[in-house]
């Protein structure tokens, strides 16, 4: 400021920056931003950083800062689509690289790939399709709802040859899928691969509240048995395992815990009759756990585990039948199941605290036994306002679960906000859980900025990647989503989330009170927990170092 300037604010009598209660205002103003900074999620985690990775943070902001103004002016000119972020995307090799802990939200059957499935099941000796009734018109193939099943030969109540294409079809009568796929009627088997991906991919991107709840409840609805069934037997269960499993390690993701729907009767390979129960099931998930640990891909995979959940649509009687199931594959195979939630689109079945007696029931059976299986609710993953769907949320808390998923709305609930933080629950976001890439979209239909800012704790997850076509179970995707389009969350923010992912991951079977000090010790406990988030930032060390290797012309401190 000139001087003939300061001179004419003295004789107004505009007080200076120097006088003492304008810096007296300016300190409290300082003090005032360094106790809001103090609530973010990553506040401890910045703190923290080593001088290295200060500098590979500020390298990635810079990166990510001159990326998404270049998306924006393509965007802005019609040139280029936000939902693909071109290979030679140095933000998106950044994301690659990193290692990201755990994947903690994920559907079984949704973590398939469609193609590779269905070449699976028609290569698969012995697989049959069935039907509820015949595929005589053009509406039927769309909604008639049908299944897939081993059988040693078919099972039909006439002596001809079914063919479900044609009104002669008994409904029930198994035929097998080379046939079916050969027979199909517009354009054989190509047809029929692509029919069957039309069932179980949703290809819709529409916008708006009411249509991404009917397209959640149709997937489930329609690819959730199709695709059950098909994992219902051994030897396409295992392949599946072993692709899912590569998949993860590719990306850095050292552990995972699927959610499975037992529906279907597991059969064991070359079975003319389903198993009692899920204990064979559980067997072969743990085998193929361990195999794929002794490969070399896999020797830095952790392993996986499982949480049971429970259709919320199922009559009482067979819920509870589906909780007893669950308990006694618990007490025969140990290390698999971590966890109990209830399934299914919750504005389309019971809400928890219609659920409530049952879910005691199940607390009750798991103490008779002696076995330790927490509850991890979804609840509040739809956009209602104070409804049923909405109150899920208290309950899930009153509860005791140990993780949320989704929480949508949980950032409308300032008291339920406080009680996650006390209680230590964890949420498990999933950004492109309705099939989209956008990363406007996917920002804009998300609380996770409000909820990161209010310092609860958050870990991304994929949730359902093979239900919308994205042949393979990544985290890199959504941790590009969260970086580029959220400002000001950066490397910290998105590391951050990934240490949250290790630090609530049912690595092992702990009580409550063990549960809680494995979370608060973090890595200084004793525990398996402790280790891996030890190995956690000794790899996130090594991601820095290469950051400042491969962007050397941006590291303004070098």
């Amino acid at each position: 400021m000139e001087q003939k300037d300061i001179e004419w604010e003295l004789e107004e009598g505009i007080p200076q920056l120097e006088d003492p209660f304008i810096q007296q205002y300016l300190k409290g103003r300082d003090s005032l931003i360094s106790e809001e900074q103090k609530q973010r999620h990553d506040a401890n985690f910045r703190k923290a950083l080593t001088p290295m990775a200060a500098r590979a943070c500020e390298v990635v902001a810079r990166i990510r800062d001159q990326e998404y103004r270049q998306m924006l002016a393509k965007h802005r000119d019609g040139l280029d689509d936000l939902s693909n972020p071109a290979e030679t995307s140095r933000l998106w090799k950044v994301v690659q690289r990193l290692p990201k802990g755990s994947l903690l939200h994920i559907y079984l059957h949704a973590a398939v790939d469609i193609e590779f499935i269905i070449n699976e099941a028609l290569a698969t000796p012995g697989l049959h399709i069935c039907a509820s009734r015949p595929f005589a018109q053009e509406e039927d193939y769309k909604n008639v709802p049908f299944h897939f099943r081993y059988a040693t030969k078919r099972a039909s109540g006439s002596g001809a040859r079914p063919n479900i294409w044609t009104r002669a079809y008994n409904p029930g009568d198994l035929v097998p899928v080379s046939e079916a796929a050969t027979l199909f009627p517009d354009g054989g088997e190509t047809g029929f691969r692509r029919w069957i991906q039309q069932r179980c991919i949703s290809t819709q991107h529409e916008s708006g509240q009411s249509t991404v709840t009917d397209k959640i409840t149709t997937l489930s609805e329609e690819s959730l048995p199709i695709l059950s069934s098909l994992l219902s037997y051994e030897p396409i269960l295992r392949s599946c395992l072993r692709r899912i499993f590569k998949q993860l390690a590719a990306d850095n993701i050292r552990y995972a815990e699927f959610r499975n729907v037992f529906s279907a009767p597991f059969t064991l390979e070359g079975g003319n009759t389903p198993e009692d129960g899920y204990t064979a099931w559980c067997r072969v998930f743990q085998e193929e756990v361990e195999q794929f640990k002794g490969t070399d891909e896999g020797q830095s995979f952790h392993g996986a585990r499982v949480i049971w959940a429970t259709l919320r649509s199922l009559p009482t009687k067979q819920l509870v039948q589906n909780m007893q199931e669950c308990v006694l594959a618990k007490l025969d195979v140990p290390g698999v199941i971590c966890g109990y939630d209830i399934a299914g689109p919750e504005d389309g079945g019971k809400a928890l605290v219609e659920l409530v007696p049952l879910l005691f029931y199940f607390r009750k059976l798991c103490a008779e036994e002696g076995v330790v299986i927490p509850f991890l609710f979804h609840a509040g993953g739809c956009f209602g306002d104070d409804d049923t769907v909405d109150r899920n949320l208290f309950d899930a808390i009153l509860l005791g679960t140990r993780r949320i998923g989704q929480g949508s709305s949980l950032h409308r609930h300032p008291l339920l906000v406080d009680l996650v933080k006390e209680k230590k629950i964890l949420i498990e976001s999933c950004l492109h859980s309705h099939g989209t890439l956008d990363v406007e979209d996917a920002i804009q239909s998300r609380s996770l900025l409000t909820l990161l800012s209010r310092g609860v704790p958050v870990a991304l997850c994929s949730d359902t990647p093979g239900a919308y076509g994205q042949n393979a179970n990544t985290l890199t995707p959504e941790y590009w989503t969260a970086l580029q389009g959220l400002e000001g969350l950066g490397l910290t923010g998105i590391a951050m989330m990934m240490e949250n992912s290790i630090r609530w991951s049912c690595y092992e079977d702990q009580t409550p009170s063990e549960w809680l000090s494995g979370i608060r010790e973090g890595v200084t406990g004793n525990g398996v927990k402790a280790s891996r988030l030890r190995e956690w930032y000794e790899e996130f060390e090594k991601f820095c170092e290469w950051i400042l290797e491969e962007f050397p012309e941006l590291d303004l401190d070098d």
